[in-house]
């Protein structure tokens, strides 16, 4: 993505624009020893795209972000131990267990506020002791700090993501000592901890070769963790507003000065991450779009109809909460006949599984609005914050019966869009680095005076909700 940004809090028509100049193919691929991202093919996708950003400008800067918790591992001569693994590998089976003989987990949450998912960077690195690179590795980089480093040659962990890592303190924002030395982890294997808008180098000589940009071209530190950024682009007023960062997972939160840790908030599963400005993303992870697209993948897969316009058309009219799930059910983690594994859930809790796609589609963004509807009402429970609206950005933002759905179910007025939040959020903290705009009340203003938004209006029946969330344990 290029963007334009300028001129903000000055004369002249504030303008924020984005373009596409490339888009490249993020195809895991499952070896023997499991399953990895081909991260060699990605930074090729990125040298690839600022060769053609090269073309049409001269870039100002450059931001790197990407998905939390995976990394690459470097040996003492910086050169990359294997590719990464995918946090949806079985790997981490088990490895909580051993994590929380060294820390338990109510010690683990006090100091890192973090949600238990399985695939958390502690619990991967608890796999790792079971093979040959750790012992090898000098230094561990989380993707988006592993690409920067390709293109700087400069090492540092940008603190959005290294909160996702339950090796990072909540509170003081840096790497915690207490949880490393309890778990063996030595500290030099973390590098120093950047912050959103610090410089992160120049373009290495051989970059600049195979991009056509100049070495002087910098590379800035932005919101690496991409909630974060799509987060900095929620075209928000004031601060009574909830964020749902929809895409593969659905992100669903509060943005908060300060972390929320306590045992209820634990129990609750909620995660304190790092925002811009040191603000706190007091959320939760819903498993979001990858149930209806990897449904949409397996019927292309059997040659069945898998465009989704006319799909959710017709879900559209399908009767109403015939067949819900839990989206966070372990049965829906990993890849694999997501519609069969809908059907074996509703079969095993007492209902009748969906009847056609369709049905399934329905099955699917119901569930997904339920689970948006108990996810916020707990954070503002949790955090004494009241939510007027909420503002659903990503590549969901673009489906107008799930926007509804989170309407309804929630009871409150949603805004959708921008759909490109976190290339947004990203070109923003960029810019802001440069000059061009304020702070984040002024890249929300400007996100909102530029970008296509879509407002929908609660129309649904509060005890139809209530009695379905109560169905299927989403009360």
């Amino acid at each position: 993505m290029v963007g334009r940004v300028g001129p903000a809090g000055g004369g002249g028509t504030p303008y924020l624009d984005l373009r596409e100049v490339h888009r490249f193919p993020n195809r895991p691929v499952r070896l023997p020893g499991g399953l990895h991202w081909d991260v060699l093919s990605l930074f090729q996708g990125v040298l690839d795209g600022l060769a053609e950003a090269g073309r049409s400008c001269e870039p100002a800067s450059i931001g790197v972000d990407s998905w939390a918790v995976d990394y690459g591992l470097l040996d003492a001569e910086g050169e990359l131990l294997g590719n990464p693994y995918h946090y949806r590998d079985t790997r981490t089976e088990g490895m909580a267990a051993r994590v929380w003989a060294d820390v338990p987990a109510d010690e683990l949450y006090r100091i890192s506020g973090l949600q238990h998912l399985p695939f958390n960077t502690v619990f991967q690195l608890a796999a790792e002791r079971t093979g040959s690179r750790l012992p090898q590795a000098r230094t561990l980089l989380l993707i988006p700090d592993l690409i920067t480093h390709w293109l700087t040659g400069s090492v540092g962990a940008e603190a959005t993501n290294a909160s996702t890592t339950a090796l990072f303190d909540a509170r003081t924002a840096d790497w915690s000592g207490q949880v490393l030395d309890r778990l063996a982890v030595d500290r030099a294997l973390l590098p120093p901890v950047r912050h959103p808008g610090d410089p992160a180098g120049t373009l290495l000589p051989e970059v600049a070769l195979a991009t056509g940009l100049s070495v002087n071209t910098p590379v800035t530190a932005v919101a690496s963790h991409d909630t974060a950024s799509a987060v900095v682009a929620v075209p928000a007023s004031g601060a009574d507003f909830a964020y749902i960062s929809c895409g593969t997972w659905s992100l669903a939160g509060l943005e908060l000065a300060a972390p929320v840790i306590t045992e209820a908030s634990r129990a609750a599963n909620f995660t304190n991450e790092r925002g811009v400005d040191g603000s706190i993303r007091f959320l939760r992870n819903i498993m979001g779009m990858w149930l209806l697209t990897e449904s949409l993948r397996t019927w292309a897969a059997r040659g069945l109809p898998a465009d989704l316009a006319p799909l959710l058309a017709e879900a559209a009219r399908a009767p109403a909460f015939a067949a819900l799930v839990d989206p966070d059910a372990p049965d829906f983690l990993t890849p694999g006949d997501m519609p069969a594994r809908i059907a074996a859930y509703c079969e095993r809790t007492g209902q009748r599984a969906p009847e056609g796609q369709a049905a399934v589609v329905r099955c699917v963004l119901e569930s997904l609005a339920l689970a948006h509807r108990a996810t916020l009402r707990a954070a503002a429970e949790l955090a004494g914050r009241d939510i007027r609206v909420v503002h659903l950005v990503g590549g969901g933002s673009r489906n107008d019966l799930l926007c509804q759905l989170t309407a309804d179910a929630t009871g409150l007025p949603v805004v959708a869009g921008p759909t490109e939040a976190t290339a947004l959020g990203n070109v923003l903290v960029q810019a802001r680095a440069r000059g061009l705009v304020g702070d984040r009340a002024e890249m929300r203003q400007l996100v909102a005076a530029t970008q296509d938004l879509r407002h929908y209006t609660p129309r649904g029946d509060e005890r139809a909700w209530a009695a379905a969330a109560a169905r299927v344990g989403l009360g």
